[in-house]
């Protein structure tokens, strides 16, 4: 023990603290520039979001081969009552001027329109403006739609008028994203500084997990920033939001862990080096132990045929091992610099009271092992129930019009526009094939169910053939986020791949949709089961034994369903959602579990250090009452930062945040400090199997001898 209490000195010693403390501020001094520039970084074109090897993306990249990538925006105009004489000038005006738009990617001279619902007497009209989406499109959707608007105006006097299609969405989904890092960063430092100021009461004593944490962003944006830049790691807005998130939640957790055990030892040591060293000593193996179980759940994430999740992997995981280790080297170091003053204004005096024996988790620990076997068993039952909600998710994928949580302007368009066109019109299927079978491949098109014969055309500005292929475009009848439109993609892959020698090809948006549906089915049946076993095997090198952990694997995958199926009823009965994206249930999965065991790794390790010399049943109860108020700070803090996600103005994000929001605090409240306790109380000391510790304390055997130091302080 003497030999690990002295590598914690390599961090908190007299001299080490300010060495640490020195090459902290010269890493952040050399890295705090290029964290403002992840967001530069961010890679948002469809590419970085599809599955690799789909054929909605080998379509994307053979389109390119006929013209750059673009994307339509489609200005929609429409007068119930009919259009005016003078509403058709304007129209014909505004076509005039949208063709002399070039800039921010417009591509004006190839506007097509205006296109009328119908020859006489038409109602709408709509304009279509291709936009090139290059490696800075994503940058400039928003400028190059004002753009649009600056030209078509707002309406009015009864003519509505709308910019939508993939351009109009598109541009209302950045404005979402714009800003994301700033939104959750401040919403995230919010709920951390008001929980540990309940939490510590001191206002001095949260100032240093903050800047634990913000020294642990900076330096994980900056080192994903250069990443991203020099060796092709792929960041989009997604991935950059739930790296704040991450960093904040995990990095709160492992601070008021640390936290707690200092105090601890404050209380028995005059010298705070060696009361930290001690803590560190103690916590250490917990707070590593649960770093490194999120680590390598995010890396799983690395396998998944979704290019936006299997970024989402190592962007989660440098973000994880960075707070990991701002928080066992710079807060620990910080915290001695400072003294025992920081705790003001409850200071832990050596020889002072230790109040964990007495409090509410002591009275709660004992009074579960008066009946645990019925206590667990009402717990789980309760869960169970819970879980039924499970048959309201509709974990089927979000349409455009049900993915903001208002409603842009871009989806009141796409409403208006289906009134009266084609509802797959602005967002038409991209076809591929060779030159020689073109013709088959254009009649098998047309004549799939779903498709309008009258729509397959070369796009404007396209080249007719290059390399032997040619490219063109048809529309769906039914709106090209929709289930039917899904469906008429396949039969129209069906119809095509049923050419000979054609090596036909569908892609497009509704194309892309359905091949992430796939690829999102493919990474849940992957990844859930790899992520499980990362778990348990962490579980069982730190426990040392095979029944505890697959005890807590159990307790967390029933927290995981309860949780899901709470979320699923209040998400169709109180938020009124339309449903889930697919990879909904994978995300909260691997935030649930990885974040989620965190609790119980700190809870487990507790009570198998103190069944050491107090037996298991005993070790149970002293365990909940030593760590019970600092798990359930800690989870009230990742629940209040997963909340932060409502804040974004997407649906998907704040189902994301309320659903691992929700099962952290059931984590922290029903499974931890209930059904856990309950279990390993009814077990007992068979937790423990293989290691000999079972056997001898079932032989009633004698238990290895206690410290001095440990045997005058149960709770140490």
């Amino acid at each position: 023990m003497t030999q690990r209490r002295g590598v914690a000195h390599l961090v908190c010693g007299r001299r080490a603290k300010w060495l640490v403390l020195a090459l902290w501020v010269v890493v952040l001094f050399l890295t705090a520039p290029f964290a403002s520039k992840l967001s530069d970084a961010q890679d948002n074109d469809a590419a970085s979001w599809l599955p690799g090897s789909a054929e909605s993306t080998q379509v994307l990249g053979i389109s390119q081969d006929f013209r750059p990538e673009q994307i339509p925006a489609v200005v929609v105009y429409a007068r119930d009552g009919g259009l005016t004489a003078r509403d058709r000038a304007r129209i014909t005006e505004d076509a005039a001027g949208l063709r002399q738009l070039t800039a921010h990617g417009i591509r004006g001279a190839e506007t097509r329109g205006p296109v009328y619902d119908r020859p006489n007497a038409p109602r709408a009209a709509q304009i279509y403006v291709p936009i090139t989406m290059d490696a800075k499109g994503w940058k400039r959707i928003v400028p190059a739609v004002d753009s649009i608007r600056h030209v078509v105006g707002d309406g009015g006097a009864g003519l509505a008028v709308h910019i939508t299609g993939p351009g109009g969405t598109s541009a209302d989904f950045s404005k979402a994203f714009d800003g994301i890092d700033s939104t959750l960063l401040l919403s995230a430092m919010g709920v951390v500084v008001v929980m540990l100021l309940i939490t510590y009461r001191s206002p001095t004593l949260l100032l240093v997990p903050v800047l634990g944490v913000v020294a642990a962003l900076f330096t994980a944006q900056a080192l994903i920033y250069f990443l991203a830049q020099h060796a092709g790691l792929t960041v989009n807005g997604q991935s950059a939001g739930i790296l704040t998130v991450l960093v904040f939640g995990a990095g709160t957790d492992y601070a008021l862990l640390l936290v707690a055990r200092y105090r601890e030892e404050l209380r028995r040591h005059d010298d705070r080096h060696e009361a930290m060293a001690r803590a560190l000593h103690r916590a250490g193996p917990a707070v590593l132990a649960s770093g490194a179980t999120v680590v390598l759940s995010m890396l799983v994430l690395t396998v998944a045929e979704m290019n936006s999740t299997a970024g989402l992997g190592p962007v989660a995981a440098i973000g994880v091992a960075v707070a990991l280790l701002a928080m066992t080297t710079l807060f620990p170091a910080l915290l001695v610099i400072f003294g025992r003053w920081i705790f003001w204004p409850v200071i832990p005096h050596s020889g002072s009271a230790d109040p964990t024996g007495h409090g509410l988790w002591a009275r709660t620990g004992r009074g579960i092992a008066g009946r645990p076997r019925m206590i667990w068993a009402v717990t789980t039952l309760v869960l169970a129930v819970c879980s039924l909600g499970l048959f309201q998710l509709r974990a089927a994928g979000i349409s455009n019009a049900d993915a903001f949580t208002g409603k842009p302007d871009s989806i009141t368009g796409q409403e208006v526009s289906e009134r009266y066109f084609p509802a797959g019109s602005g967002d038409p299927l991209v076809i591929v094939s060779d030159q020689a079978q073109a013709r088959q491949v254009s009649r098998a098109v047309a004549t799939a169910e779903g498709v309008v014969p009258t729509s397959l055309r070369v796009p404007p500005g396209t080249e007719p053939v290059h390399d032997g292929k040619v490219l063109f475009e048809a529309t769906t009848i039914a709106p090209s986020d929709s289930d039917a439109a899904k469906r008429t993609v396949e039969r129209v892959r069906d119809a095509v791949h049923a050419v000979p020698d054609a090596d036909a090809r569908v892609g497009g948006g509704t194309a892309a949709l359905l091949d992430m549906d796939a690829a999102t089915t493919h990474d849940n049946l992957l990844i859930i089961p790899l992520v499980l076993a990362v778990v348990l095997l962490i579980l069982c090198g730190l426990l040392r034994a095979l029944i505890a952990p697959l005890l807590l694997v159990g307790t967390v995958i029933l927290s995981f369903a309860a949780a899901l199926g709470i979320s699923a009823l209040a998400f169709r009965h109180v938020f009124d959602y339309a449903g889930e994206s697919t990879d909904f249930p994978l995300f909260v999965f691997v935030f649930l579990v990885a974040l989620g065991i965190d609790y119980n790794i700190f809870l487990t390790t507790r009570i198998r250090e103190e069944a050491a010399h107090q037996g298991t049943r005993q070790g149970v109860v002293t365990g909940l009452a030593a760590t019970g108020a600092v798990i359930t700070s800690a989870g009230l803090v990742l629940a209040g930062t997963f909340a932060a996600l409502g804040t974004l103005p997407m649906v998907g994000f704040a189902e994301i945040g309320f659903t691992v929001a929700l099962g952290v605090l059931l984590d922290t409240f029903i499974v931890r400090s209930i059904l856990v306790t309950s279990l390993f109380l009814d077990v007992g000391p068979r937790v423990w199997w293989p290691h000999r510790r079972s056997r001898e304390e079932d032989a009633g055997g004698p238990r290895p001898p206690s410290p001095p130091e440990e045997q005058k302080q149960p709770f140490a």
